[in-house]
């Protein structure tokens, strides 16, 4: 085929569900088993049930790769055994998914991502393999140590860099969807509604009628709520305050993983990591464009690359204390979660790029921690105060070497990365109640919390100095309920029907329109972060060429991505500081564009130019068979 294929053509030629049918097998990046010499590529992605968004992506790259030579097969996963494949295992020729960080980061959130000091290492730290020692690795370094605009050119010099060299392809920026209603609480704002800021960020509606009070539903009905929707059978779920009176917040999801795993560093469950950062404070907590002290009253800067940080009266949701001890241990364990146990260290697969800034740490007294971070500028020494404080009186019991059940690791592993945490001990603002797997979860106010006990005594010792002023007291909610859901729509209609307060899985945009059908919900878009992006193991031939898959980028029409399969909820972009604009250099801004500004979609209107895309192929050393094979290198 030496024609066009339409974008339409790419976007639907493949059914999502056959794409969701299930596991196509190990199919390597070599073919030629059968007497073929065509390139074989697997791409690996979450079913449309999943994450539809990923299986569109993955469903145009597949037709176009295909159009100009290459045997793509799309193998679908769920998300678990996706993220086990792609960040432990590391087993993946090309993958679909989201980056973790879900709203506009610092760039040093590049250097656990890309750096080639991680790629021996199983997790999200630079799960690609890639290494560019001499040029990404020196940038992600100096723009660690440098300040204001010397800061920004080693930032623009890495998005050249990484743009030029794509161990990933950025797409698309989406826009966050909820779901939500305000009857029961308000607050819902556009800045990621449904995360840690934004859930503690509630108010309690004012009541009418006393309708809270006499127990009566949204609608006016008495009694309980009914839920018969996809998920089968008369389910209930409860008024909008539980029968002792308690505030009630019920959310509603597609993704079960919150009941069943509450491992805060556990890389293949979590995806923004709501609820654990509920569960777990940090020392200080990212509040839009600020920083502020959270479980630490404040930190400190001194000349010889130390920072001293002074704790909050605190306590673990088992009563025993929050010790500056606690956190020094954090720190060693995420670098090492086998405590040295082990013959080579095993990282956490998560936050590793911002406890890689801490050298060391030192319990000073019990309310006082010294972190050693060497030269790093101020953005970059307080990313690394946001990770999870764990207890070590929990979590120094599971540095022994573990595994999973029906699930091979190809390196040693310990207990913490692989547990699920039953009954997680955390010290942040609500603690755990009880769960049904894949069914719902419930976690309630932890009344010990410093939010809680803000303004109490002196003002010079009040328990939550420096917190801003919308989270003192909170949460609103005595009680949180998570209930899993089949599907989007079915989510949107919970909401619609009074069972639910908000969607929490980022909602697809089919499900859109049925919003605006439920009077009661309305939809809230929030502040783009986490972009979607095509991920490469450049540790196998031929994606190991930054040429081939520069290529392979060029058959990303990002924009007729954005228009059918994110239906206009989304940015397209090339680099993937994209939302930060103050970052971006105007040579990789996509304003005013229609295609990627570094490698432009090889077509015209919309549909795919198969001989100039082959000619790419061709420029980058690659040879084509009779009958329109790309073939495998050295064929």
């Amino acid at each position: 085929m030496n024609g066009h294929v339409s974008r339409r053509t790419a976007l639907a030629g493949i059914g999502l569900g056959a794409l969701s049918a299930g596991c196509l097998g190990r199919t390597r990046n070599i073919a030629g088993r059968d007497g073929s010499s065509q390139l074989t590529l697997r791409i690996d992605a979450a079913p449309a049930d999943s994450d539809p968004n990923a299986i569109r992506i993955a469903s145009h790259l597949a037709e176009n790769m295909n159009a100009v030579g290459i045997d793509a097969r799309i193998n679908t996963l769920g998300r678990t055994d996706l993220w086990r494949k792609v960040l432990i295992n590391r087993d993946f020729d090309v993958y679909v998914g989201q980056f973790l960080e879900h709203e506009p980061f610092d760039p040093d959130a590049m250097y656990a991502f890309t750096h080639s000091r991680f790629v021996a290492e199983s997790g999200r730290q630079n799960p690609f393999g890639f290494a560019d020692l001499n040029g990404v690795d020196e940038r992600l370094e100096r723009q660690r140590r440098a300040e204001g605009d010397a800061r920004a050119d080693a930032v623009t010099d890495l998005q050249r860099s990484l743009c030029e060299l794509q161990p990933f392809t950025v797409v698309a920026f989406p826009d966050p969807l909820t779901a939500v209603r305000g009857d029961r609480f308000a607050g819902w704002t556009n800045r990621r509604p449904i995360s840690a800021t934004g859930l503690l960020g509630l108010e309690r509606a004012g009541m009418t009628d006393g309708a809270a009070e006499n127990g009566s539903t949204a609608d006016g009905s008495g009694g309980n709520a009914t839920l018969d929707d996809a998920d089968g059978g008369d389910e209930t779920i409860d008024d909008a305050e539980g029968g002792d009176g308690a505030a009630v917040l019920r959310l509603v999801t597609t993704d079960a993983s919150i009941t069943e795993n509450w491992n805060p560093i556990a890389a293949e469950y979590r995806r923004e990591g709501t609820f654990t950062a509920l569960l777990y404070d940090q020392l200080a907590l990212a509040d839009g464009d600020e920083v502020v002290p959270w479980l630490c009253s404040g930190w400190e800067r001194d000349g010889d690359g130390t920072v001293t940080v002074a704790l909050r009266d605190a306590r673990w949701h088992d009563g025993e204390p929050v010790t500056a001890g606690d956190v020094a241990f954090t720190y060693e364990f995420l670098r090492d979660t086998s405590m040295e146990t082990l013959e080579s260290a095993v990282p956490t697969p998560r936050f590793r790029g911002r406890s890689s800034v801490v050298r060391s740490a030192r319990a000073v007294d019990d309310a006082t921690v010294e972190l050693a971070v060497g030269d790093v500028n101020d953005a970059v020494a307080a990313r690394a105060l946001r990770v999870p404080i764990l207890p070590e009186h929990v979590w120094a019991d599971r540095t022994d070497p573990a595994t999973i059940a029906g699930f091979e690791f190809d390196a040693e592993t310990t207990e913490a990365v692989v547990t699920n945490n039953e009954d997680p001990v955390g010290s942040g603002p609500i603690r755990f109640v009880e769960a049904t797997p894949e069914e719902s979860v419930t976690f309630e106010r932890n009344p010990d919390h410093f939010l809680v006990r803000a303004g109490e005594g002196e003002p010079s010792s009040d328990p939550a100095a420096g917190v801003p002023e919308r989270f003192r007291g909170k949460p609103a909610f005595d009680r949180l309920e998570v209930r899993v859901m089949s599907s989007d729509i079915a989510a949107v209609q919970a909401v619609g029907d009074g069972l639910a307060d908000a969607t929490v899985s980022n909602i697809g945009p089919d499900a859109v329109p049925r919003i605006g059908r439920e009077a009661d919900a309305r939809l809230v878009t929030g502040r783009a972060g986490g972009f979607y992006h095509v991920g490469y193991n450049a540790r196998r031939a031929p994606l190991s060429n930054p040429r081939f898959r520069a290529a392979l980028a060029s058959l990303v029409d990002k924009s007729a991505l954005v228009d059918d399969a994110f239906n206009g909820y989304a940015e397209p972009a090339a680099s993937p500081l994209a939302t930060s604009p103050e970052w971006v250099p105007s040579d990789l801004s996509w304003d005013g564009r229609e295609t990627d500004p570094v490698y432009p979609f090889v077509g015209d209107g919309g549909s795919l130019d198969v001989e100039a895309a082959r000619e790419l192929f061709r420029d980058a050393g690659y040879r084509f068979g009779d009958e329109g094979r790309l073939l495998s290198r050295g064929e």
